[in-house]
C-alpha cells in the first residue's frame, strides 16, 4: 500500500496557465483521506510552494528547490537542507554578467532578477491572478552581484535561460568548469502559456537549474520518508522533468506525464495524461481509488 504521494507542480500538477482544476483537487482530497499523504516536490522557492500546498491542502510537508529544502508545514521551519555556497553563487553570477546572459537566483522566500523575463516573466503573470500572501515574491535587483555579496541569503538554485540555442550551450560549457556545484542537463525549451486578456502568449527558452552538489528531489524525498517511517516502495512520485528524474526512477511507483522529455518517458512505471489533462488526478485514481 502507498503511503506518500510526491507531485512536481510545473508541467504536472499545474497545467499550462498554472492552475490546478477542481477534479484534480477533488481526487487529492480523495487520496488523503485513506491517510496517504500528499506533498509538493518543486524547484519553487517557500513561499510560491506554500500558497499551492494550502489550495491542494497539503498542509504537512513539501520539497523545495528541487531538493535543496525539505519544508514542515505546520511548524513553518526547514527540516532539511543542502544549499549553495556564497562564493559559488558570486562566481555563477560573474560569469553570467561576463557573458551578457539571463540568471535569477531563487532564495528560500524570493527570486532576485534583474527584469521580468522568461521563467520570472511567466511568475509575475501568474502572480497578476493571486491576492498579495499567495504570489511569487520577485526582487527586481540591477547589481545582483552587490546585494548578494552583502547578504547572507538561504540560495536554493540559480536558472539559467536564453532563447538562442548556440549562445546557451556556450554559458553552460563555461559554468561545467565551477566545481562543487550541480548543473542539470535539460536538453529541451520550456514552453509555458501566458493569458493577456483574450490573448495566448506562448514564451519558449532554453534553460538550466544550478543547485549544491548531491542536490535532487529523491535525496529530500529519502530524507522525509526515513524521518516518517516510510519505505521507499511505498511512495509514488509524479513529474514531467529531468528534474524529477531522480524520484521518478527510486520511487516504488515513477508516474510521468504524457509529453515529458524522451529521458524521463524511458525511466516511468507508469505515464498518465498530460498536465492539461488532469494526468494526476488519472493517475490516482488509476493506482490508488481504483
Amino acid at each position: 500500500m502507498y503511503k506518500l504521494v510526491a507531485i512536481d507542480l510545473d508541467g504536472t500538477l499545474l497545467n499550462s496557465y498554472g492552475e490546478i482544476t477542481e477534479e484534480t483537487k477533488k481526487v487529492i482530497k480523495q487520496v488523503q483521506e485513506k491517510g496517504i499523504k500528499v506533498i509538493i516536490a518543486s524547484g519553487r522557492p517557500i513561499d510560491s510552494i506554500k500558497t499551492i500546498a494550502k489550495e491542494i491542502e497539503s498542509n504537512e510537508y513539501f520539497v523545495s528547490g528541487n531538493g535543496a529544502i525539505v519544508y514542515d508545514v505546520s511548524k513553518e521551519e526547514i527540516i532539511y537542507e543542502n544549499i549553495l555556497k556564497k562564493s559559488k553563487v558570486l562566481d555563477i553570477i560573474k560569469t553570467c554578467e561576463e557573458n551578457s546572459i539571463y540568471y535569477n537566483i531563487y532564495t528560500e522566500k524570493e527570486i532576485i532578477a534583474k527584469s521580468l523575463n522568461f521563467n520570472v516573466l511567466y511568475y509575475h503573470k501568474e502572480n497578476l491572478n493571486k491576492d498579495e500572501k499567495s504570489k511569487t515574491h520577485i526582487n527586481i535587483v540591477e547589481n545582483i552581484y552587490d546585494y548578494i555579496e552583502a547578504r547572507d541569503e538561504k540560495i536554493i538554485k540559480i536558472t539559467i535561460s536564453d532563447n538562442t540555442q548556440s549562445i546557451f550551450n556556450s554559458i553552460m560549457k563555461r559554468l561545467k568548469e565551477i566545481e562543487e556545484i550541480e548543473i542539470l542537463d535539460v536538453s529541451h525549451m520550456s514552453r509555458k502559456t501566458i493569458r493577456q486578456g483574450t490573448e495566448e502568449i506562448l514564451v519558449e527558452y532554453f534553460y538550466t537549474e544550478i543547485s549544491a552538489k548531491n542536490v535532487d528531489k529523491w535525496s529530500a524525498l529519502e530524507k522525509l520518508a526515513e524521518q516518517l517511517g516510510i519505505k521507499k516502495e511505498e511512495i509514488i512520485a509524479i513529474g514531467d522533468n529531468v528534474n524529477d528524474k531522480t524520484m521518478i526512477e527510486n520511487a516504488g511507483m515513477g508516474v510521468v506525464m504524457e509529453g515529458s522529455t524522451n529521458s524521463v518517458l524511458e525511466i516511468a512505471d507508469y505515464v498518465t495524461t498530460s498536465n492539461n489533462e488532469e494526468g494526476v488526478a488519472n493517475a490516482l485514481k488509476k493506482l490508488i481509488l481504483e
